[in-house]
């Protein structure tokens, strides 16, 4: 029996895979069955089900995140979309390209009570860039169906400049299963029926009135190139940065994070009073989103410099309120290159960084030899230990920080992270959406974002990925320990609304989920024999790996304060 839900849902399918979408990641649930039966018939896209929503929801970020392509994430009705608001958010704010589809009751089961009931309409708010909430299908709109779906991926894509969430709530009738009929007939040759040029490459690039007013500004003077996620052409920003003789400041999300040009260690060393005063600049050339530094973020704000934003031309990114000239991304670099003379004479200050930085490196090495597991190590043993073409996931709170701070410059591997709404939301199931992208992945978390992500064990160990996490349990949120609380508060009051141990074993949990963890091993080479993701011998079932590196969050402060202290010791002594 064919049914117009059916049809129309395998249309939406259809398009979405003529779209380029590749994977859906599906919740059970029995209104969203029509939804599901359609994705799953398509040869094109791959299903991958979690048993939660919320889980769900990240994995299709971090696939997205991996691919740059739109991922269908699907649920039934009533409070099952409400999970997907976290993901949502943080596709809003990163930019990530998601197609949240959320089941519905019809219209004569609204405001009645019926079970698995609420208002879905506008679910999500202003977060999405584009929301259609449909009633049930009707057979009378065929000619429109293909038209919604290819347009829900060109949003979803960035039509309007920036990619990010769609939303698309469906209504459904009874029977939920039957066969779809004839799908209405789409363009030629397998295209998407809407091809909108506008979500290209070159759109929002800057143009040639901005390239001449910021060349202007830069010419003859000293500066610093800042480089965040966002950085759309991170080689031509080397290459300018080279000819300018400007240091590159760059976390590794940046793809600008190159050995012998990036500056590793800028957090520790700005931390001294001298170098900080002696690095003061005219020019700031900010590409993509802020870093995590607080350290960097303070001393760009104390400077009075020209500070040039080149960021996606939808959204204002300029956390201190220092920008005097913010303009479009796309093509700066390449534009800037191409004005600089044969004969222009570079500056001196990517001399006086790397020197700089490479008496840091050194120190932090030796400091660290001294020691044996301490969350900076991890960090950068897990860098350092990755082979080429791999993929690391890192936590926000100290992970993100440990790696942007001590972890080895490295641009033959990609690295994401949840930075958009700076949460621990859903970090294991990014990361699981990422590493079912292909690559072999590895997880940099803490044990308090693991534990908020455990149901991303649930089904886990038979996934097709090739994926190791690395777990840094210190029995309680670290990054609290950083700051004033630590010093303000007595003990027990800091310990229950902040330090919060949570006395779980998670090796137990992770057997409970069949996955044998190992224990973080500093006496051998761990990065070798632990941390390193191994490619499995065919593209089949991979290895999931836990290994569960236990510290002390009071120590840590002080390896932390040790290790700054040294650098600042160092270039100052």
């Amino acid at each position: 029996m064919s049914s117009i839900a059916a049809t129309f849902c395998a249309t939406l399918v259809d398009e979405w895979a003529r779209g380029g979408v590749t994977a859906a990641f599906v919740a059970p649930g029995s209104r969203s069955t029509p939804l599901a039966l359609a994705l799953r018939a398509n040869r094109e896209i791959q299903v991958h089900l979690f048993h939660d929503e919320r889980s769900a929801s990240f994995a299709a970020l971090g696939h997205a995140l991996a691919t740059g392509h739109p991922s269908v994430v699907a649920c039934s009705s009533g409070t099952a979309g409400a999970h997907f608001h976290a993901a949502v958010i943080e596709a809003d704010h990163s930019g990530v390209p998601l197609i949240a589809c959320t089941a519905d009751r019809p219209p004569e089961l609204q405001h009645i009570a019926a079970p698995q009931t609420i208002d879905q309409t506008g679910l999500y708010g202003r977060s999405v860039r584009f929301a259609v909430a449909l009633g049930v299908a009707d057979g009378q709109m065929r000619g429109s169906w293909r038209s919604l779906g290819s347009r829900l991926v060109a949003e979803a894509n960035g039509r309007a400049d920036r990619p990010g969430p769609v939303h698309l709530n469906l209504g459904f009738r009874d029977p939920l299963v039957a066969e779809p009929g004839p799908l209405p007939p789409g363009r030629s040759n397998g295209r998407p029926w809407h091809h909108d040029l506008r979500t290209g490459p070159e759109h929002g690039a800057a143009a040639d009135a901005e390239v001449a007013e910021v060349w202007n500004r830069l010419r003859g003077l000293s500066g610093i190139v800042v480089a965040g996620r966002g950085t759309s052409d991170p080689a031509s920003v080397l290459a300018l940065a080279r000819r300018l003789g400007w240091p590159v400041l760059a976390d590794h999300r940046s793809g600008c994070r190159a050995e012998g040009q990036a500056v590793a260690h800028f957090d520790q060393l700005l931390r001294s009073e001298r170098f900080a005063a002696a690095a003061r600049t005219d020019v700031v050339l900010r590409f993509g989103e802020p870093l995590a530094s607080k350290v960097l973020s303070q001393w760009l704000e104390s400077l009075d410099a020209d500070v040039v934003a080149a960021q996606s031309r939808s959204r204002w990114m300029d956390p201190e309120r220092i920008a005097g000239l913010l303009v479009a991304e796309v093509g700066l670099a390449r534009g800037l290159l191409a004005r600089i003379p044969d004969d222009y004479r570079p500056s001196q200050e990517a001399e006086r960084w790397g020197r700089a930085d490479r008496l840091a490196e050194k120190t932090i090495a030796d400091e660290l030899g001294a020691h044996g597991v301490t969350e900076p190590g991890v960090a950068r043993s897990v860098m350092a230990g990755l082979p080429a073409g791999a993929s690391l996931v890192v936590a926000s709170s100290m992970p993100v920080r440990d790696i942007e701070w001590f972890a080895p410059n490295r641009r033959d591997i990609r690295v994401y992270a949840n930075r958009g709404a700076n949460g621990i939301d859903g970090v294991v199931s990014t990361a699981v959406g990422v590493a079912l992208s292909g690559a072999p992945t590895a997880l940099l978390i803490g044990d308090v974002a693991f534990l908020h992500d455990s149901p991303a064990l649930v089904g886990l160990r038979d996934r097709p990925v090739d994926l190791t996490i690395v777990i840094v349990d210190n029995d309680g949120g670290g990054i609290f320990s950083f700051l004033p609380q630590a010093e303000l508060l007595g003990r027990e009051a800091f310990e229950q609304l902040f330090g919060t141990p949570h006395g779980t074993d998670l090796a137990a949990l992770c057997r409970a989920h069949g996955i044998e963890p190992t224990v973080w091993d500093s006496e051998r080479d761990s990065t070798a024999t632990t941390v390193t993701p191994q490619r499995p011998p065919e593209p089949t079932m991979g290895p999931v790996k836990v290994v569960i590196a236990s510290t002390d969050r009071a120590e840590n402060v002080a390896v932390h304060d040790r290790l700054n202290r040294a650098v600042v010791d160092v270039l100052e002594g």
